[in-house]
């Protein structure tokens, strides 16, 4: 059996990306997830997950959660609602069952989406303009 030194862990290109943590392939997790910094799902989550930095699912990816967010980055399937201070994005062959609200909202073709979008800035020290939209509905 082969021993990594230090040196050979931290060379690795996944250690040295910005990942800070990863819920792989194959683990279920359910509960309250709260973080900083970057993290990865590939496996099954379902509960509640905030951070004000970046939320990535990945392809195998089944989360049944209220998110909220910086950024998401959507590419397996997403059951909830989506709350997200920066950006929204859908990339083939995402599934996002929910609402979303965002200031940036992207979806790739072949992109499955089924709910509400509210785009508007979601900082708490700016209140959203008044946009053609909102006047006919209000």
């Amino acid at each position: 059996m082969a021993m990594l030194k230090r040196e050979d862990v931290t060379s690795t290109p996944a250690a040295s990306s910005d990942l800070n943590a990863l819920l792989g392939r194959g683990s279920e997790f359910e509960g309250k997830l709260t973080f900083e910094g970057t993290v990865r799902i590939d496996g099954k989550f379902t509960g509640t997950i905030v951070t004000g930095d970046v939320l990535v699912v990945g392809e195998g990816a089944k989360i049944s959660a209220e998110i909220s967010c910086g950024t998401i980055i959507i590419h397996g399937e997403v059951t909830g609602n989506v709350r997200a201070k920066n950006a929204v994005e859908l990339h083939h062959p995402a599934k996002m069952r929910g609402n979303v609200e965002t200031p940036s909202l992207m979806v790739e073709k072949g992109v499955i989406f089924e709910g509400q979008t509210k785009m508007e800035n979601l900082s708490a020290d700016r209140k959203p303009a008044a946009t053609p939209i909102a006047a006919v509905k209000g």
